[in-house]
């Protein structure tokens, strides 16, 4: 974020953009078929969605963009510690990556001065695809690190494109990350600039921009606060009460302020003083961590801006905030990628649909698998993508190892609490032993994997987010799933 700086109104145009309920007992096999649960990808709700932000990532990519871990770009192994204007290439090219991998987007590379390069991915609406909402932020730095400012706003942006383009949406969705804003708001004024001139159909500017620290401690007044900008230019003041009532619908930990008028030392303010006349302005709202009320970092603009600083969980309801704004104004597409899985099978829950079944571990479709139910003939990692009308969407990649095995009975593993706040306990009331313990969020992600050989295992899950999770026991011949409320 670049305070201090004033936005002057560009009259530099240029072409259009190129697009390129809670249970102790196993789920044996006959409950996995009535009760269609099991190891499901992205749900079809927005809470679903919401809950699909994923915090583990969005702190792995924070680590990487900040130097604070290596990556890997372009086959190398690098770190990423420096992203000022003129020095930030490497992470241009980062960006680009992590867009590569991910389904449905077409990317711009959008080189804008000598040294200036938005990174941008497309998302196109299936219904109606001039109607666009951008989710943005800026990348560049003015000091190593500067996790807060902005690799919050970048990483949060990454993430929800990560989630959304598994989905199949009406609007469009332009996933930003510009350049030059600590310098002047250089790349989204481009941007804007260009939007005005081709009367491009902009609906509504989130920008993301330093959205990870809060200094008042949990349970205190003050805390979890964060800001909307706004001014009342062109619908802007709507898209504030869209935010709000998105916060008001769903379930988050946080406490809006209100402030009009909003800064302009952002880049959500390029898309308010866009193009030449007053007309050419964008409805447009900054979210961040609470200025407003003085609790913004105090290492705004230097090297102490480290990961270490932030307050994560807080964050992260930042990030699952605006994932449900972006996702509410897109508009899912009523395509069902969830998956359920018994002991023998894989079923996708979209009838009426064509089907490939996929090859996780190889990314490869099974030749013949394009049926709604698959039956794999050995252990391994699933998925399976769904066409429906115009739109494909592939789930996530399913752990399927129950293949050969018998259900543990309900006198041979006791798992309680559940639910569950803190500790969940493994019980294997009849001495079984050399068991593999598996836990896998809603999306079938495994997010705790141990071997025990003890008679009594605890698992500590205080640090997971609340929700659905199945946990999955076996031994050498026998298995069980068992569905996990985390409160």
């Amino acid at each position: 974020m670049c305070f201090g700086l004033i936005l002057l109104k560009s009259t530099i145009f240029g072409k259009k953009l190129e697009e390129k309920e809670p249970t102790m007992k196993a789920i044996n096999t006959t409950l996995i078929c009535l009760f269609c649960c099991s190891m499901l990808s992205y749900g079809q709700n927005i809470q679903d969605i919401i809950n699909q932000v994923d915090i583990a990532r969005l702190t792995q990519t924070l680590s990487e963009f900040t130097g604070e871990q290596t990556t890997t770009v372009d086959g190398n192994t690098v770190t990423i510690l420096n992203r000022q204007q003129a020095n930030n290439g490497l992470a241009g090219d980062y960006l680009v990556e992590q867009f590569e991998a991910l389904d449905n987007i077409t990317i711009t590379d959008q080189s804008f001065n000598t040294n200036g390069r938005n990174i941008i991915a497309t998302q196109l609406g299936k219904t109606n695809p001039n109607n666009i909402y951008i989710v943005c932020a800026h990348y560049d730095t003015v000091d190593d690190y500067c996790a807060d400012d902005n690799a919050s706003g970048t990483a949060a942006v990454l993430e929800i494109a990560r989630i959304l383009s598994k989905q199949c949406l009406d609007n469009t969705i332009v996933y930003a990350l510009w350049d030059e804003e600590e310098i002047g708001l250089r790349g989204s004024a481009f941007y804007a600039n260009q939007a005005a001139a081709n009367g491009d159909n902009i609906l509504g500017v989130l920008n993301m921009d330093m959205m990870g620290y809060d200094g008042d401690d949990p349970g205190q007044p003050g805390d979890n606060q964060f800001d909307i900008d706004y001014r009342n230019i062109a619908g802007s003041e709507a898209m504030k009460d869209d935010i709000v009532a998105v916060l008001n619908t769903y379930t988050f930990d946080l406490s809006v302020v209100e402030v009009n008028p909003g800064t302009t030392a952002s880049d959500h303010a390029s898309f308010w003083f866009a193009g030449t006349f007053p007309d050419d302005a964008f409805s447009a709202v900054l979210v961040g961590e609470s200025w407003e009320t003085n609790d913004e970092t105090p290492f705004y603009h230097t090297s102490g801006d480290r990961l270490a600083t932030l307050d994560i969980p807080y964050y992260h309801e930042m990030v699952k905030l605006v994932t449900g704004y972006m996702v509410t104004k897109a508009n899912l597409v009523a395509v069902d990628n969830t998956v359920t899985q018994s002991m023998t099978m894989l079923t996708s829950n979209q009838s009426s649909a064509s089907y490939q079944w996929y090859d996780c571990d190889t990314d490869m479709p099974i030749s013949g698998e394009t049926n709604q139910s698959f039956t794999p003939s050995s252990n391994g990692n699933y998925a399976v993508e769904v066409i429906s009308g115009a739109c494909t969407e592939r789930s996530e990649c399913l752990s399927f190892n129950t293949l050969g095995l018998d259900a543990f009975s309900e006198d041979e593993i006791n798992v309680f609490p559940n639910p569950v706040k803190s500790n969940l306990n493994i019980d294997a009331t009849l001495g079984v032993q050399d068991l593999n313990i598996k836990l896998y969020d809603l999306s079938g992600k495994l997010v705790l994997n141990t071997v025990s050989s003890e008679a009594l295992t605890t698992l500590n899950v205080k640090d997971l987010p609340q929700g659905i999770y199945f946990l999955n026991v076996s031994s050498s011949d026998k298995t069980g799933t068992y569905k996990i409320v985390k409160e």
